[in-house]
C-alpha cells in the first residue's frame, strides 16, 4: 500500500508559477470535436476588466490574473464564428471563478453546432448517436463485469469499484504524459495501468475483504466500508493528480471519417472493436476454462462448489484481479474518449450499477448486455432531450425493467423465504 501511495505522490503534470485562467474552446457535435479559433474571452474582477485573450488555432486561450481571488470569465458571444453556438446560451458568463495560489484555473464553455449545421439528415444523426452509444456501452461493460462477478462470488456491493476505473486512467496518464514518467505512447502506457489496477484488486482482496469475511463481517458493514474506501481513494487521487481535467496526447484530436455511412471519429471504432474483442475473450474464459467454470460455480452456489473440491478463496482472488484489471482498461478507454479526471469513475459508477442490475445481478454476460443497452439508450435520448439529463433516462429504463422483470435481462428468478 505504501508503494502505491508513493507512486501516486509523484507530480503527474508540470505547472507553471503564477495565477492564470485558461481554457480550450471546442465545438462538440456528438463525438466530433473541432477547435474554435478567433473567439474572445474576457476576465473581470469587481467590474473592472483584468484582461482578455483570443483563442488560437487549437482553441486555446489564457489570461494572467494578478493573484488569488474570485473572477468573472465571459465569452464574447458576438465573436463566435458562424455555425458555432453555446449549448446553454445563459452560460456565456462564469461568475465567481475562484483561483488559488499558483493555480492555472481552467474555465470551460460548452460549444456546439449553431444555426448552420450542414446537410445532416435525421437518419445520419440517429446512426451517429447509435455508434456513440455503442462506444459508451463498451466502456461501461468493461467496468461492470468485475462489479457483477465480485457480487456473484462474495455478495459484496462494492461502491469503490468506480475508483478502479479512475486509477487505470490516471496511471496510464503517468506513464504517458507525466514529466516523471517514461512518456510512452498511450497503447503501451495502458499495459502497466491495467497491471497496476489488477494488482490493487489483489491487494484489496488479500488485505481487506478476505480478513473481513474471516471475521464474519456482515454484508451491510462491508458495503459501508466500501463507501468509505471509495471516498478515501478518490480524495487521494484528487490530491495527487489534481482537480483539473486532462487529456491524453494520443488520439485527442481526430478528424471524422465515414464508416459504413456513419460519420464518426476513428477512436470510437477502435474502442468498440477492442472492447468487443476483450468481452469475447472474457466470455470464452468463463465458458471454456477451468478457472472460469469455477468462478461461475462459486457464484451459483459456493457451498456446493467447495464440496466439489473448488478452492473458493482462490476463485474470489482471481475474480478481484480480473475485475480490477478490466475496470482499469475501461478507465483508459474512457480517458481516451473524454478526459482524465479525479472523479471520472465515480461519475460512471451509477451507470455501471444500472448496467449490472439491468442485465441481472451476479452474471457477467448480463452486465455486458445491460451495459450496451444503457449506453445506447443514453446517447439516443439526446436526440430529443437535454444532454445534461441524459443519465436520468438510463435510470428510468432501469426502474421500468425492475417493475416488469425484477431479475434483470439474463438473471434467473429466485424464491425468497
Amino acid at each position: 500500500m505504501i508503494a502505491i501511495v508513493a507512486f501516486f505522490s509523484f507530480p503527474l503534470a508540470a505547472h507553471a508559477e503564477g495565477e492564470t485562467i485558461k481554457g480550450t474552446l471546442e465545438k462538440i457535435d456528438g463525438d466530433v470535436r473541432e477547435p474554435v479559433a478567433g473567439v474572445t474571452v474576457t476576465v473581470e474582477s469587481d467590474g473592472a476588466e483584468i484582461g482578455s485573450a483570443v483563442s488560437d488555432a487549437e482553441g486555446n486561450w489564457e489570461v494572467p490574473v494578478p493573484g488569488p481571488g474570485s473572477y468573472l470569465v465571459r465569452l464574447e458571444v458576438d465573436t463566435l464564428p458562424e455555425g458555432v453556438a453555446l449549448t446553454d446560451p445563459e452560460r456565456s458568463e462564469l461568475p465567481n471563478l475562484t483561483v488559488r495560489d499558483n493555480q492555472q484555473k481552467t474555465a470551460r464553455f460548452n460549444l456546439g453546432p449553431g444555426l448552420v449545421t450542414g446537410n445532416v439528415s435525421t437518419l445520419e444523426r440517429i446512426l451517429e448517436r447509435f455508434v456513440i452509444g455503442l462506444k459508451l456501452g463498451a466502456i461501461i461493460a468493461m467496468a461492470s463485469i468485475g462489479l457483477s462477478l465480485v457480487f456473484g462470488v462474495t455478495g459484496l456491493v462494492n461502491f469503490s469499484h468506480g475508483e478502479l476505473v479512475t486509477m487505470g486512467a490516471v496511471i496510464a496518464y503517468f506513464f504517458h504524459l507525466s514529466p516523471l514518467g517514461p512518456g510512452w505512447p498511450l497503447i503501451v502506457a495502458a499495459i502497466p495501468a491495467i497491471l497496476a489496477t489488477a494488482a490493487f484488486g489483489w491487494l484489496n482482496e488479500t488485505a481487506l475483504w478476505r480478513p473481513l469475511r474471516r471475521r464474519r463481517a456482515g454484508l451491510i458493514s462491508m458495503l459501508v466500508i466500501s463507501i468509505g474506501l471509495s471516498f478515501a481513494i478518490r480524495n487521494v487521487i484528487n490530491i495527487m493528480f489534481g482537480g483539473e481535467p486532462r487529456t491524453y496526447a494520443d488520439f485527442a484530436v481526430q478528424q471524422p471519417i465515414t464508416f459504413l455511412g456513419v460519420r464518426t471519429v476513428p477512436k470510437n471504432l477502435v474502442i468498440i472493436g477492442l472492447s468487443v474483442a476483450v468481452l469475447i475473450g472474457v466470455g470464452l474464459f468463463l465458458q471454456r476454462t477451468k478457472t472460469g467454470i469455477a468462478m461461475r460455480a462459486v457464484a451459483d452456489n459456493r457451498d456446493l462448489a467447495e464440496s466439489s473440491g473448488i478452492d473458493a478463496e482462490r476463485v474470489i482472488l482471481i475474480t478481484w484481479v480480473v475485475g480490477a484489471g478490466l475496470a482499469g482498461l475501461g478507465g483508459v478507454l474512457e480517458g481516451a474518449s473524454e478526459t482524465v479526471q479525479w472523479d471520472m469513475g465515480f461519475k460512471l459508477l451509477l451507470l455501471i450499477f444500472a448496467a449490472v442490475v439491468l442485465g441481472g445481478l451476479g452474471t457477467a454476460f448480463g452486465a455486458m448486455v445491460g451495459a450496451f443497452v444503457v449506453g445506447v439508450v443514453i446517447e439516443m435520448s439526446t436526440l430529443w432531450i437535454d444532454p445534461n439529463v441524459k443519465n436520468a433516462v438510463a435510470l428510468a429504463v432501469l426502474v421500468v425493467m425492475l417493475l416488469v422483470r425484477p431479475q434483470g435481462l439474463l438473471g434467473t428468478k429466485e424464491r425468497i423465504g
